[in-house]
Protein backbone atom coordinates (compact mmCIF):
# COMPACT_ATOMS: atom_id res chain seq x y z
CA UNK A 1 0.00 0.00 0.00
CA UNK A 2 1.27 3.26 -0.87
CA UNK A 3 1.33 6.00 1.43
CA UNK A 4 3.04 9.72 1.46
CA UNK A 5 6.42 8.60 2.59
CA UNK A 6 7.10 6.12 0.21
CA UNK A 7 5.72 8.38 -2.73
CA UNK A 8 8.06 10.99 -1.46
CA UNK A 9 10.96 8.93 -1.17
CA UNK A 10 10.37 7.40 -4.46
CA UNK A 11 10.45 11.01 -5.99
CA UNK A 12 13.32 11.83 -3.73
CA UNK A 13 15.49 9.16 -5.84
CA UNK A 14 13.98 9.51 -8.99
CA UNK A 15 15.37 13.26 -8.67
CA UNK A 16 18.76 12.11 -7.45
CA UNK A 17 18.81 10.04 -10.70
CA UNK A 18 17.89 12.68 -12.69
CA UNK A 19 20.27 15.49 -11.13
CA UNK A 20 23.48 12.68 -11.65
CA UNK A 21 22.56 12.17 -15.33
CA UNK A 22 22.14 15.86 -16.20
CA UNK A 23 25.32 16.90 -14.43
CA UNK A 24 27.40 13.95 -16.23
CA UNK A 25 25.91 14.92 -19.87
CA UNK A 26 26.17 18.68 -18.96
CA UNK A 27 29.90 18.37 -18.20
CA UNK A 28 30.76 15.21 -19.93
CA UNK A 29 32.85 14.57 -17.26
CA UNK A 30 32.32 12.13 -13.92
CA UNK A 31 35.02 14.46 -11.47
CA UNK A 32 33.63 13.64 -7.68
CA UNK A 33 31.67 11.19 -9.01
CA UNK A 34 31.73 7.54 -8.17
CA UNK A 35 31.90 4.52 -10.59
CA UNK A 36 31.90 1.79 -8.52
CA UNK A 37 29.13 3.54 -6.37
CA UNK A 38 26.88 3.31 -9.09
CA UNK A 39 28.24 -0.37 -9.93
CA UNK A 40 27.11 -1.29 -6.85
CA UNK A 41 23.56 0.64 -7.57
CA UNK A 42 22.76 -1.43 -10.78
CA UNK A 43 23.96 -4.73 -9.24
CA UNK A 44 21.24 -3.39 -6.20
CA UNK A 45 18.65 -3.23 -8.86
CA UNK A 46 19.42 -5.91 -10.33
CA UNK A 47 18.74 -8.06 -7.38
CA UNK A 48 15.81 -6.79 -6.01
CA UNK A 49 13.76 -6.71 -9.45
CA UNK A 50 14.65 -10.28 -10.10
CA UNK A 51 10.84 -10.72 -10.01
CA UNK A 52 10.72 -8.31 -13.21
CA UNK A 53 12.18 -11.27 -15.10
CA UNK A 54 9.97 -13.95 -13.55
CA UNK A 55 7.12 -11.57 -14.95
CA UNK A 56 5.15 -11.47 -12.23
CA UNK A 57 1.91 -9.64 -11.56
CA UNK A 58 2.36 -6.20 -9.96
CA UNK A 59 1.10 -2.35 -9.53
CA UNK A 60 1.97 -0.37 -12.43
CA UNK A 61 3.53 2.14 -9.97
CA UNK A 62 5.67 -0.57 -8.88
CA UNK A 63 6.62 -1.79 -12.70
CA UNK A 64 6.96 1.77 -13.60
CA UNK A 65 9.64 2.59 -10.81
CA UNK A 66 11.95 -0.74 -11.18
CA UNK A 67 12.11 -0.33 -14.93
CA UNK A 68 12.90 3.19 -14.06
CA UNK A 69 15.84 2.25 -12.19
CA UNK A 70 17.51 -0.22 -13.92
CA UNK A 71 17.15 1.52 -16.76
CA UNK A 72 18.98 4.48 -15.47
CA UNK A 73 21.50 2.47 -13.57
CA UNK A 74 22.53 0.96 -16.71
CA UNK A 75 22.25 4.74 -18.84
CA UNK A 76 24.29 6.18 -15.92
CA UNK A 77 27.11 3.66 -16.14
CA UNK A 78 27.04 4.11 -20.07
CA UNK A 79 27.42 7.92 -19.81
CA UNK A 80 30.30 7.68 -16.99
CA UNK A 81 32.17 5.18 -19.35
CA UNK A 82 31.60 7.46 -22.16
CA UNK A 83 33.31 10.27 -20.68
CA UNK A 84 36.19 8.10 -21.26
CA UNK A 85 35.88 9.12 -25.09
CA UNK A 86 35.05 12.46 -24.65
CA UNK A 87 37.34 13.52 -21.70
CA UNK A 88 39.79 11.06 -21.47
CA UNK A 89 42.11 12.92 -18.93
CA UNK A 90 39.66 13.37 -16.48
CA UNK A 91 37.74 10.31 -16.63
CA UNK A 92 41.38 8.29 -16.06
CA UNK A 93 41.78 11.02 -13.43
CA UNK A 94 38.69 10.26 -11.40
CA UNK A 95 38.64 5.88 -11.79
CA UNK A 96 42.32 6.42 -9.97
CA UNK A 97 40.96 8.51 -7.27
CA UNK A 98 37.84 5.83 -6.96
CA UNK A 99 39.97 3.23 -5.09
CA UNK A 100 37.41 1.75 -2.48
CA UNK A 101 37.20 -2.25 -2.44
CA UNK A 102 33.89 -3.03 -3.29
CA UNK A 103 34.31 -6.39 -2.83
CA UNK A 104 34.03 -5.30 0.89
CA UNK A 105 30.57 -4.48 0.49
CA UNK A 106 29.38 -6.87 -1.81
CA UNK A 107 30.82 -9.70 0.79
CA UNK A 108 28.92 -7.76 3.91
CA UNK A 109 25.75 -7.80 1.85
CA UNK A 110 25.91 -11.46 1.17
CA UNK A 111 26.43 -12.35 4.59
CA UNK A 112 23.86 -10.46 5.99
CA UNK A 113 21.84 -11.83 3.53
CA UNK A 114 22.24 -15.28 4.87
CA UNK A 115 21.88 -14.35 8.06
CA UNK A 116 18.93 -12.44 7.81
CA UNK A 117 15.92 -13.47 5.42
CA UNK A 118 12.49 -14.07 5.53
CA UNK A 119 12.92 -17.53 3.26
CA UNK A 120 15.73 -19.16 2.15
CA UNK A 121 14.89 -18.94 -1.50
CA UNK A 122 16.59 -17.44 -4.44
CA UNK A 123 13.99 -14.62 -4.63
CA UNK A 124 14.44 -13.82 -1.10
CA UNK A 125 18.40 -14.39 -0.57
CA UNK A 126 18.61 -12.14 -3.59
CA UNK A 127 15.91 -9.23 -2.20
CA UNK A 128 17.89 -9.01 1.51
CA UNK A 129 21.02 -8.73 -0.46
CA UNK A 130 19.62 -6.37 -2.45
CA UNK A 131 18.94 -4.44 0.94
CA UNK A 132 21.61 -4.86 2.92
CA UNK A 133 24.00 -3.61 -0.58
CA UNK A 134 21.78 -0.94 -1.40
CA UNK A 135 22.50 0.57 2.89
CA UNK A 136 26.20 0.94 1.87
CA UNK A 137 26.83 1.10 -1.62
CA UNK A 138 27.12 5.11 -0.60
CA UNK A 139 30.99 4.14 0.92
CA UNK A 140 33.01 4.29 -2.17
CA UNK A 141 31.47 7.79 -3.36
CA UNK A 142 32.01 9.10 0.59
CA UNK A 143 35.24 7.53 -0.22
CA UNK A 144 36.05 9.67 -3.28
CA UNK A 145 35.09 13.26 -1.50
CA UNK A 146 37.08 12.11 1.16
CA UNK A 147 39.80 12.28 -1.15
CA UNK A 148 39.20 15.09 -2.98
CA UNK A 149 38.31 16.69 0.40
CA UNK A 150 35.39 18.97 -1.53
CA UNK A 151 32.43 17.99 -3.93
CA UNK A 152 30.47 20.85 -6.45
CA UNK A 153 27.43 22.10 -5.54
CA UNK A 154 25.48 19.46 -7.94
CA UNK A 155 26.86 16.42 -6.62
CA UNK A 156 26.01 17.46 -3.29
CA UNK A 157 22.72 17.63 -4.14
CA UNK A 158 22.63 14.39 -6.12
CA UNK A 159 24.13 12.65 -2.31
CA UNK A 160 22.04 14.99 -0.23
CA UNK A 161 18.06 13.81 -2.17
CA UNK A 162 19.68 9.58 -2.10
CA UNK A 163 19.98 10.18 1.67
CA UNK A 164 16.56 11.59 1.83
CA UNK A 165 14.97 8.70 -0.46
CA UNK A 166 16.41 6.17 2.57
CA UNK A 167 15.56 8.42 5.43
CA UNK A 168 12.29 8.74 4.77
CA UNK A 169 11.63 5.25 3.96
CA UNK A 170 12.19 4.32 7.70
CA UNK A 171 8.72 6.14 8.42
CA UNK A 172 7.21 4.52 5.59
CA UNK A 173 8.27 0.99 7.28
CA UNK A 174 6.65 2.78 10.90
CA UNK A 175 3.67 3.64 9.00
CA UNK A 176 3.23 0.82 7.17
CA UNK A 177 3.18 -1.05 10.92
CA UNK A 178 0.94 1.15 12.48
CA UNK A 179 -1.61 0.83 9.44
CA UNK A 180 -0.70 -2.46 8.25
CA UNK A 181 0.62 -4.54 11.36
CA UNK A 182 3.40 -4.87 9.00
CA UNK A 183 7.01 -4.23 9.71
CA UNK A 184 9.94 -4.83 7.95
CA UNK A 185 12.65 -5.42 9.97
CA UNK A 186 15.15 -5.84 7.32
CA UNK A 187 14.52 -2.71 5.42
CA UNK A 188 13.75 -0.64 8.86
CA UNK A 189 17.12 -2.14 10.02
CA UNK A 190 19.06 -1.14 7.23
CA UNK A 191 17.49 1.83 6.24
CA UNK A 192 18.73 2.89 9.67
CA UNK A 193 22.63 1.27 8.90
CA UNK A 194 22.04 4.08 5.64
CA UNK A 195 21.10 6.84 7.31
CA UNK A 196 24.09 6.47 9.44
CA UNK A 197 26.43 6.68 7.09
CA UNK A 198 24.80 9.68 5.50
CA UNK A 199 24.98 11.30 8.82
CA UNK A 200 27.99 13.23 8.65
CA UNK A 201 27.39 13.95 4.63
CA UNK A 202 23.80 15.59 6.40
CA UNK A 203 25.37 17.63 8.46
CA UNK A 204 28.19 19.38 6.30
CA UNK A 205 25.74 20.08 3.53
CA UNK A 206 23.13 21.85 5.87
CA UNK A 207 26.20 23.72 7.25
CA UNK A 208 27.79 24.80 3.87
CA UNK A 209 25.82 23.78 1.07
CA UNK A 210 22.10 26.02 2.70
CA UNK A 211 24.40 28.73 3.41
CA UNK A 212 25.88 29.10 0.03
CA UNK A 213 29.45 28.03 0.68
CA UNK A 214 31.28 25.63 -1.15
CA UNK A 215 31.18 21.96 0.30
CA UNK A 216 34.18 20.44 1.54
CA UNK A 217 35.18 18.25 4.08
CA UNK A 218 37.23 18.94 7.55
CA UNK A 219 40.67 17.73 7.65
Amino acid sequence: MLNFFRIIADISHLLSIIVLIQTIRKKAQIEGISFKTQTLYAIVYFTRYIDLFMFKKQSFYNLAFKLTFLGTSLYTLHLMKKCNTVNPVSYNDMITKDTFQIRYCVAFAALMALLFHYKFTFTQLSWSFSIWLESICIIPQMFLLQKLRKADAITSHYIFLLGIYRLLYIPNWIWRYVVEERFEKISFFAGILQTIVFSDFFYIYFTRITKGKSFQLPH
